[in-house]
């Protein structure tokens, strides 16, 4: 508990008067935007993520990065382009997560742009598989300021771990983290917040309590338990837990399956945040993994032009709208809650 806090409280070391006053406004224009039905905007992003790179060593089955399924364009987002972005946005913005698609690590100039955003006074997150955590990129993550590190653990047996992580090797994850948390405590660091992340899925959900041991036997800060997005649920999935509390679907009387959660049209993402991916296309959120809602284009236009534009408005207008029009959307367990 006193680490959880720890880390909010890290969060909250990075606010300013110009930061809480830009959050009172996005929530005041949210809450004014979901109660008339027009979508006024008076903040700037609390918080984006930023894809660094859409390459990855792995190939899980749910990922179109492990798939290697992209329509859009591939590569590794660039440090100028990076620096230039984060220039227009640290003012206000408070967090900032380097992940989209993609394993992070395998952009070389990744953690050089993460020591950039930690230095603007900016909360920053990734996630990772852990695979290229040795020694020394362990050593670099703890001295980058960090400070949210995401390990994806979904799996306390190899069998189990590869057969969801495809191509991927359990004791590299365990090294990684080793690794990480032995230059915290050499650096005597209170960052990265070291978050063992466990997708569960049917064939893992016995693992449970494993991961939760395994967590606390390494020392990591926090053992996280995730519910998987799966793409194709309507006739069942194998990977869907028959832990009902772990599964963002519910199977009907008539045996197909839907989301569990009431497509309410309303969503504090498309106020509080975005997506760039590394090429510099802005879309609404993570769910748009393929970039297919593209609300902007960094390269052509600053952020302030693209977060005002028509063209983020009318998305917005279509979202109060009808939200369950909006393919993305239709298979999304989040959004509806300020903080969510």
């Amino acid at each position: 508990m006193a680490i959880s806090i720890r880390d909010k409280m890290n969060l909250v070391s990075k606010m300013t008067g110009r930061k809480i006053w830009n959050a009172t406004k996005v929530v005041g224009s949210y809450y004014y935007s979901k109660w008339t039905k027009n979508p006024i905007n008076w903040g700037n992003p609390l918080s984006i993520s930023i894809e660094p790179t859409t390459a990855c060593n792995l190939g899980c089955p749910e990922c179109p990065s492990g798939l290697k399924k992209f329509t859009r364009d591939t590569g590794n987002l660039k440090e100028d382009f990076f620096q230039d972005t984060i220039d227009q946005m640290s003012r206000d913005l408070m967090y900032l997560i380097f992940y989209f698609q993609g394993e992070p690590y395998i952009n070389p100039k990744f953690l050089e742009m993460v020591n950039y955003a930690h230095k603007k006074g900016i909360y920053t997150a990734t996630s990772t598989n852990a695979h290229f955590l040795n020694d020394d990129a362990a050593r670099k993550t703890v001295e980058s300021g960090l400070d949210r590190l995401i390990i994806s653990i979904d799996g306390t047996t190899q069998e189990t771990y590869e057969s969801y992580r495809i191509h991927g090797t359990l004791d590299k994850v365990i090294e990684g983290t080793k690794n990480v948390l032995k230059w915290k405590k050499k650096l005597k660091s209170k960052t990265p917040h070291v978050i063992f992340q466990f997708l569960v899925v049917k064939h893992n959900e016995h693992q449970i309590p494993e991961v939760k041991k395994l967590g606390k036997e390494l020392g990591v800060d926090e053992v996280r338990l995730k519910t998987a997005q799966i793409y194709d649920f309507e006739d069942g999935n194998e990977l869907i837990p028959t832990i009902d509390k772990y599964s963002r679907y519910k199977k009907q009387a008539n045996g197909k399956y839907v989301i569990k959660n009431e497509l309410l049209n309303h969503c504090w993402k498309l106020w509080q945040g975005c997506v760039i991916t590394w090429d510099g296309l802005v879309v609404p959120c993570c769910f748009d993994k393929d970039a297919k809602h593209q609300l902007g284009d960094l390269k052509t236009q600053s952020f302030k032009e693209l977060w005002n534009s028509e063209r983020y408005r009318n998305f917005r207008s279509a979202v109060l709208r009808s939200r369950d029009e909006i393919d993305i959307c239709k298979n999304c367990t989040e959004g509806t809650k300020v903080w969510a």
